[in-house]
């Protein structure tokens, strides 16, 4: 089953709120998933030790260099999703886990220094496409952006990556509070209390768009794959 890597070495990129979205919009379609948390934060292992985590998200936490290979390829034989949050720097588990992917996200925020991250991502998918000798699918996912007004620095890196023909997700994961609070709360986003989470509709809108692209961008990927 598809394989999706949420990848950056530059850390605070949005990688780890980025995945647990995704899982947690795929989990309200009553999907089966499994997280590895490679993240040596472990903030979605954290969020899993809250009420409320639905019984279709398992989690892998113990995660290593040697063994990464073998979590993938088993989590992938057994369920419909394996999404994974990697560490924020360039190793031998990033290359490994980017070499396995049917989909590479990569979180980027509107700076220089994201953007640089993104850049050595690309980098390291190139090299592991020439190693599998296939393509991985890939695109750069903006983070943490305004959504009201984009700003200069948001334009530029948008400007920059169009210019070196890099894909770019259509949908950003826009800056909202909801997106906090679920690693305080728990559970899905669907759950939060509208009480208490402003705007709690259109961040679950926001989500909603962002992994109906994704699952578009799967769908072309292991189509191009299957005709090859």
């Amino acid at each position: 089953m598809p394989v999706i890597t949420f990848a950056n070495p530059k850390g605070g990129a949005g990688k780890t709120t980025a995945a647990l979205l995704l899982a947690s919009e795929l989990a309200a379609r009553k999907a089966d998933i499994v997280i590895i948390d490679a993240d040596p934060e472990r903030w979605i292992s954290q969020w899993a030790a809250l009420p409320g985590k639905p019984d279709n998200i398992r989690i892998i936490t113990d995660v290593t260099e040697d063994g990464i290979v073998e979590q993938i390829d088993t989590a992938a034989a057994r369920t419909q999703f394996v999404i994974i949050d990697l560490e924020g720097t360039a190793s031998l588990m990033v290359a490994n886990a980017i070499g396995m992917s049917d989909l590479v996200v990569i979180p980027t925020q509107g700076g220089s220094m994201d953007a640089k991250g993104a850049a050595k991502t690309i980098r390291l998918i190139r090299n592991q496409e020439r190693m599998a000798r296939r393509p991985i699918a890939h695109g750069v996912l903006m983070t943490r952006t305004s959504a009201a007004v984009a700003s200069r620095s948001y334009k530029n890196v948008r400007q920059q990556l169009a210019e070196a023909g890099i894909p770019v997700f259509a949908t950003p994961i826009v800056e909202r509070a909801a997106y906090r609070d679920i690693f305080d709360y728990g559970g899905l986003l669907r759950d939060l209390p509208t009480a208490q989470v402003s705007n709690l509709e259109n961040a679950h809108k926001n989500a909603q768009a962002f992994t109906a692209e994704v699952l578009t961008q799967l769908k072309a990927s292991l189509q191009q794959r299957g005709a090859a």
